[in-house]
């Protein structure tokens, strides 16, 4: 109880410097800086955007139809230009933030959770478990995502949680695997031996000991991940089986785009930089993070802002 305890409070005290040395690894990338100067913009957006700009956002005006971008004489939610029915690109690409974002972390989250607690028993439980695990991973693997996807939401309709849920099953089998294949490696590590000797219960060396290490890997993966759910309901969206009006996703305003390319080529290349962007930043915030969380590479960073300073 005492040695438990004292961990806990060298964890707490160990917390304020942990962040303040992840602060300045990420001063020393300035690319993974920038990523995550534009992801937090994105995250607030997300949060005030419905409410600042809603209004603004469904408000028709047909005399201002496909309006071209870069009208200064405007208000600044019209420099984007304007849609088929005269509603402005900006005001409604800031408020397709929060449903674009909303999918793609829900259905991360999800797969995330149920992927690793799944891989977690298979790398440790009995052979015979891990086997009937691994096979159910097998079965969601060997059907193509998208395809998947493509069923499940004609047959239970379009919706933000329907996309959720089944973004989120199709990405399992990616967390299962990785976390199976970390927890086989780490148990047979000498810690978690004289765990077992000490007669730590399974569940606390899983959880105190195992998944801590396994975290780092995770995070960088749910990162990438994070990218590719958000292209995937873009991709949906422009099918027409994603996000369906009233609501707005960056990949719903590239679909509804789509047939005025030749003359109105601002209705889809604005929201489709919108998602590049996202995409480009979550990808270099994952590789600080893959070295960020590795004590073997942090050190470049580390040596980087120490020059720097």
């Amino acid at each position: 109880m005492t040695v438990s305890s004292t961990r806990t409070d060298s964890l707490s005290a160990d917390e304020p410097a942990f962040l303040r040395r992840m602060g300045r690894m990420l001063l020393a990338d300035k690319f993974a800086l920038v990523a995550a100067v534009f992801l937090v913009v994105m995250v607030v957006l997300a949060i005030v955007g419905p409410a600042w700009l809603g209004e603004e956002a469904l408000k028709q005006n047909l005399r201002g139809r496909n309006l071209a971008p870069f009208d200064w004489s405007r208000d600044w939610f019209w420099w984007f230009g304007a849609d088929a029915l005269g509603r402005p690109l900006l005001a409604r690409i800031i408020v397709a933030t929060q449903n674009t974002l909303l999918v793609a972390a829900g259905a991360v989250l999800i797969s995330a959770v149920i992927g690793t607690f799944l891989g977690l028993l298979a790398g440790f439980s009995s052979p015979r478990v891990s086997q009937a695990i691994m096979r159910l991973a097998d079965v969601i693997m060997s059907f193509p995502s998208l395809l998947i996807a493509v069923i499940v939401l004609y047959l239970l309709g379009s919706s933000i949680l329907n996309l959720m849920l089944v973004l989120s099953i199709t990405r399992i089998p990616v967390y299962l695997r990785t976390t199976r294949a970390e927890v086989l490696e780490i148990r047979e590590r000498m810690f978690v031996q004289a765990a077992r000797v000490m007669g730590a219960s399974s569940r606390r060396i899983l959880f105190r000991h195992i998944l801590p290490i396994v975290f780092p890997t995770l995070t960088t993966l749910a990162t990438l991940d994070f990218a590719y759910v958000m292209l995937a309901e873009s991709a949906l969206s422009f099918l027409g089986i994603g996000i369906q009006p009233p609501d707005i996703t960056w990949g719903l305003m590239i679909s509804q785009g789509r047939q005025y390319l030749t003359n109105a080529w601002w209705l889809s290349f604005w929201p489709g930089l919108a998602i590049i962007f996202t995409t480009l930043s979550l990808n270099l915030l994952s590789n600080w993070l893959r070295i960020a969380l590795d004590p073997t590479q942090r050190w470049r960073l580390e040596m980087r802002g120490e020059t720097r300073g």
